[in-house]
């Protein structure tokens, strides 16, 4: 415990109280949070989830120039989209995202052909001063995720696949488990995914199509794509306020911690004080 005087480590102790009231505020701001980003990931993922799967089963029936975002290419120009938080004050949560981007572009060795669209204010900020391409940047979205920014991110990914100018896409996010816990996610988003033959039986299966397989297509995986970023957004919301709340939860214990030493310490500061001029009043009067 550091030394100074009775007024230093009392105006230390109002300062540690002012900020444990701040973290404990914000705990509870984002526990309030992290209800309605959970009901938002668990009304989402059914939807997204059967629709991977049937877009993954459907892909595997026809030729992969059927559309051009079921076209298999070599991942020569490859796109990673990486989605963080616009905010700090949770922990590990958007470091642990970043490493996991370094380690994935280090990996595959795509730093000439690699181009980045980066979702997030704290992912833009530590990618800019890197020398990797930022082909796009969505800030400020993340405290008020709607599906048009979904739309919108998938609108240019979907143009530059179908233009050649991509030839795949990754997609990196945080994934919600509990509040707890959140588990990196990083997973093909273009090309369309193709399930593995099992047996010859499985390649002669078909869909029967209602309208034509290129107008179910040109309607369908369009809507996949941006089903699939949506619901990583929603995934990381509810993974960014859980992790906020648990480093608010750690950090207002720490505090009260600290103020409990603080004020161990006074009081042993002061009971020596008082020692002290105890025994120098007896001193002098064994001296009169």
């Amino acid at each position: 415990m550091p030394g100074g005087n009775l007024i230093d480590l009392r105006r230390r102790v109002r300062s540690v109280r002012n900020i444990r009231q701040i973290t404990r505020a914000m705990k509870f701001v984002a526990a309030s949070k992290l209800r309605r980003a959970q009901e938002r990931v668990f009304s989402a993922r059914p939807y997204a989830n059967r629709m991977l799967a049937v877009l993954n089963s459907l892909a595997s029936r026809v030729e992969p120039t059927g559309h051009p975002l079921l076209e298999l290419r070599d991942a020569e120009k490859v796109m990673l989209l990486v989605v963080t938080g616009d905010k700090g004050l949770c922990g590990a949560f958007n470091s642990n995202i970043i490493k996991s981007a370094v380690r994935f572009i280090e990996k595959e060795e795509v730093n000439e052909s690699l181009s980045l669209t980066l979702v997030g204010r704290k992912g833009y900020e530590w990618f800019k001063k890197r020398p990797w391409p930022i082909k796009h940047q969505y800030l400020n979205i993340m405290s008020r995720i709607d599906f048009s920014y979904a739309q919108d991110i998938a609108g240019n990914v979907i143009r530059y696949y179908s233009e050649t100018e991509l030839d795949a896409v990754y997609l990196l996010y945080n994934q919600f488990k509990s509040v707890i816990s959140q588990e990196i996610v990083l997973e093909p988003l273009l090309p369309i995914r193709r399930l593995e033959q099992v047996s010859e039986q499985d390649v002669l299966l078909d869909y029967i199509y209602e309208q034509p397989p290129a107008v179910i297509f040109d309607n369908l995986l369009p809507k996949h794509v941006e089903t699939q970023i949506f619901r990583a957004m929603l995934e990381s919301e509810a993974s960014e306020q859980g992790a906020r709340m648990t480093a608010m939860e750690s950090a207002t214990n720490n505090a009260e911690e600290m103020i409990d030493k603080i004020t161990l310490h006074i009081n042993r500061v002061r009971q020596a004080s008082i020692t002290t001029e105890i025994i120098e009043v007896v001193s002098g009067a064994n001296a009169l």
